[in-house]
Parts: C-alpha cells; sequence; structure tokens
C-alpha cells in the first residue's frame, strides 16, 4: 500500500493531508450526533408545550431548564425572552444550536470538490511526465513511460476515491441539520401560538 502510494507522485502528500483532516471531521461528528442522540428527550418538548397550553410558564421554564433536548433550550430560552422579543429570541437561539449542527460541513464539502482536482492535478503531472519521457527516452524503455502514466491513475483514484467518501457523511450530515431546523421551527410555531391563544381564550 505505502509503495503504490509513493508511486502516485508529490500530489499524494496534499492528499493524505486532506483524508486525515476528511476523516478528523468525519469522526467528530459522528461522535456529535450519537451525543446528542443519546440526549434527545421528545417527552421533554412535548410536555413544556403542554404546560405553556395550560398556562403554567413556571413548570414549561423549569421542565426546560432541566432538559438536555436541543429543541427543549430553544424554547426555553424564547419563553424566558417572551415578554421581550419573543421571535428574536426563538430566532437566536435556533441560530445557535444549528449552528453546532451545521459544524464541519464546509470542510466536508471543501474535500468533495478538492480532492478530485488534486487527482486531476496529479493525472496531468503524471501524464506530462510520462510524455517528457517519451521524447527522451527510447521507445524500448516502456517502463518509464507507463510509469508516469500509472502515477497519474493513482493520484485521480485517491482523489476520486476521498471526494465519494466525504460525500456520504456530508450528505447524511445535511439531513440531520434540516431534521434539526424542522423539529426547532415545529416546535417553536406550535409555542407561540400557545402564548398567543391559550386554552381559554
Amino acid at each position: 500500500m505505502t509503495q503504490i502510494f509513493l508511486q502516485g507522485g508529490p500530489i499524494m502528500w496534499p492528499l493524505l493531508i486532506l483524508s486525515i483532516v476528511t476523516a478528523t471531521v468525519v469522526l467528530e461528528r459522528i461522535a456529535f450526533m450519537i451525543s446528542v442522540s443519546l440526549k434527545r428527550q421528545n417527552s421533554s418538548v412535548e410536555a413544556i408545550l403542554m404546560a405553556v397550553e395550560s398556562g403554567e410558564i413556571a413548570q414549561a421554564l423549569e421542565i426546560g431548564r432541566g432538559s438536555t433536548d436541543f429543541v427543549s433550550r430553544t424554547l426555553t430560552y424564547a419563553l424566558e425572552h417572551r415578554d421581550k422579543a419573543f421571535s428574536a429570541a426563538l430566532l437566536y437561539t435556533a441560530a445557535v444550536e444549528l449552528k453546532r449542527f451545521n459544524r464541519g460541513l464546509a470542510v466536508l464539502d471543501t474535500s468533495i470538490t478538492l480532492a478530485p482536482l488534486l487527482g486531476l492535478l496529479g493525472t496531468v503531472t503524471g501524464m506530462i511526465h510520462a510524455f517528457g519521457l517519451l521524447g527522451t527516452q527510447e521507445l524500448s524503455a516502456p517502463v518509464a513511460i507507463t510509469g508516469g502514466i500509472a502515477q497519474a491513475l493513482i493520484a485521480t483514484a485517491f482523489g476520486l476515491g476521498i471526494a465519494i467518501l466525504s460525500l456520504i457523511p456530508f450528505n447524511f450530515l445535511n439531513s440531520r441539520l434540516e431534521q434539526a431546523r424542522h423539529e426547532i421551527e415545529d416546535a417553536g410555531t406550535r409555542l407561540e401560538l400557545l402564548l398567543q391563544h391559550p386554552r381559554g381564550n
């Protein structure tokens, strides 16, 4: 494996660094998603909404402050600022929570774009090297020429591999970001409606 890597030429080192950075981000994001899943408390969200519907704002705040769920944190912060700027508080805390889900996506997006380009650069330099040998070496020494072509193909394969392996977690993390956005917006809308039209009015 090491020999194949070294045959890819100098462009393989940037690809190696890119792959390490990408793998680090993916592992960190997986750990984050597992942590979020373990801390989810859908029941606390419903309990907050039910308490607000019954007019028990203090009870709703107590439930929210004791919850580790990101949707509950969002609702609690908005409730704490309901008398001043409820909508602005809801938008602010939603943005803070969603920023946690968005972290690392820019790196994966860059990897998806950059890795094939680096592989293509390796292809071009490898082919230049191969055709350069074609002009200076005897045609009876094809090994030197095919070595440059092999270098080009190895770099391309590594670049495409990094892009493909980055694309899968990128799409998954994007879907989780949109899911979190939808859950926050749905709960926030329900909370706002309950505050505007409490039970009995």
